[in-house]
């Protein structure tokens, strides 16, 4: 099982047997990456500063600095020209040739950065368990919330709904939408703390990795347990197919649902060098590909059939040119979402509300009703007629008619409700399954 990944490149043809590669990196480690949605390009970025950005395609770095400062995270924003990067005291965002463009001193010292691509925008935690959005259009704050869960070093986006969800220290999942200050759901998955968690590309399925040696699959319709494992995760990901990697230690582990009941079982395992940790997995879009960041570099490995092997040119084209991209950075801008549309069921926007039943008033507040319906018909004044029909008793004989008139639909709807009541008494009485015995222990309906 530990040379299968060996194996498969000597099986392979000569372009795909290059895309398995390793690249020790001994220095600069533990190393974390990011793809962008098209999978052609790597941002690769090692903790103690080495940032790089590399074509997977032709192999071609196309650009390495270092910024002489501890990186926690990269992500891409909307394409491979603009990145960001997690470092010591605050995120700072860099273009392809490597100069900052920007420094997000709000978000203060971010652990974890994941990019929204449908709303652009750029979410970060912090080491106190501040979570921020900010929109990458404008510029612009969009919400700063305090997670109330202290230091949270865990972060995953639902790419199906844009809701974030972090895993915390105390074994809690939270998940987040930026128009609200409380969490969309808080759910107790672990009895120690949350190490790694993933969403399944169909958005219905999480899993998540706890220190007390657990991982489990979790239900989002229901929230509630599919299955569960024994094992450690430092890292989870799901590929566009649906296979699961777990990366511990110095192995890595691709899971496969056999059954399609989401019953997952080891489909095939790698082991590196002992001593090399696990720091991230990453499934590279439209390829058979998984890469690895550890603690002595990068390295990349085939897994077949994780890839989706048909790619849409419009939603993301791995070959497109200069031309293309600007004409797709434009249409996804004008198609832009705002930040209200992310909630936990997307499909319910643009269905109608349903209409609210009507309430049922109370005594008080059915009799406070009539009585100022009264009042309004005794102060209504009343028209002059002509001589003989506008005698005072007969103005007094009208007056009396239209406050019976106001009363008469309150009145209809007291004796409704009687009925309605002595008929449930009435049941309740006759119930042979209720002996007389019993009878005086049944709630009296008021």
């Amino acid at each position: 099982m530990a040379d299968q990944a060996e194996s498969i490149v000597q099986e392979v043809d000569i372009l795909s047997s290059r895309k398995a590669f390793d690249m020790i990196l001994p220095d600069l480690g533990p190393y974390t990456l990011d793809y962008t949605s098209n999978g052609r390009y790597m941002a690769v970025a090692g903790r103690k500063g080495h940032l790089a950005i590399i074509d997977m395609y032709s192999m071609y770095l196309i650009k390495e600095m270092q910024v002489r400062e501890t990186v926690r995270d990269v992500t891409f924003l909307h394409n491979e020209l603009i990145f960001a990067a997690a470092q010591k005291k605050y995120p700072c965002i860099y273009n392809r040739d490597g100069v900052e463009l920007h420094s997000l001193k709000e978000h203060g010292a971010t652990l974890k950065l994941q990019y929204l691509r449908n709303h652009f925008l750029l979410a970060s935690i912090n080491k106190f368990g501040q979570l921020h959005y900010q929109d990458m259009t404008m510029g612009e704050m969009v919400a700063n919330y305090r997670t109330g869960l202290g230091r949270c070093d865990v972060m995953q986006v639902n790419r199906w709904n844009a809701v974030v969800g972090l895993g915390h220290s105390c074994g809690k999942v939270t998940m987040w939408k930026p128009t609200s200050s409380a969490p969309l759901v808080k759910m107790l998955c672990h009895h120690g703390a949350i190490t790694a968690m993933a969403f399944h590309p169909g958005g219905h399925l999480m899993a998540t990795a706890g220190q007390e040696r657990r991982i489990k699959l979790w239900d989002l319709r229901k929230f509630e347990v599919l299955h569960t494992y024994t094992g450690n995760a430092k890292s989870l990901e799901f590929s566009q197919k649906g296979l699961l990697a777990v990366g511990n230690g110095s192995s890595v582990q691709i899971w496969r649902d056999q059954s399609g009941d989401h019953k997952y079982s080891r489909y095939m395992s790698h082991s590196m060098v002992k001593g090399y940790q696990v720091q991230k997995v990453a499934f590279r879009a439209y390829e058979d590909v998984l890469s690895i960041g550890h603690s002595m570099g990068l390295s990349s490995i085939l897994v077949p059939g994780s890839g989706e092997p048909n790619f849409d040119s419009w939603v993301a084209n791995p070959f497109e040119t200069g031309r293309q991209r600007r004409e797709k950075e434009v249409h996804s801008l004008l198609d832009k979402l705002p930040p209200e549309t992310i909630m936990l069921d997307p499909t319910s926007i643009g269905n109608v509300r349903p209409e609210k039943k009507k309430e049922r008033l109370t005594k008080k507040e059915s009799e406070a009703e009539m009585q100022a319906a009264i009042t309004a018909a005794k102060s209504a004044p009343l028209k002059n007629k002509t001589k003989g029909r506008n005698k005072p008793s007969k103005r007094e004989k009208k007056k009396h008619e239209g406050i019976a008139r106001v009363k008469r639909p309150f009145l209809d709807q007291q004796m409704k409700e009687e009925q309605q009541l002595l008929k449930k008494k009435q049941r309740i009485s006759d119930d042979p399954q209720l002996p007389k015995s019993l009878r005086k222990f049944v709630p009296k309906l008021e």
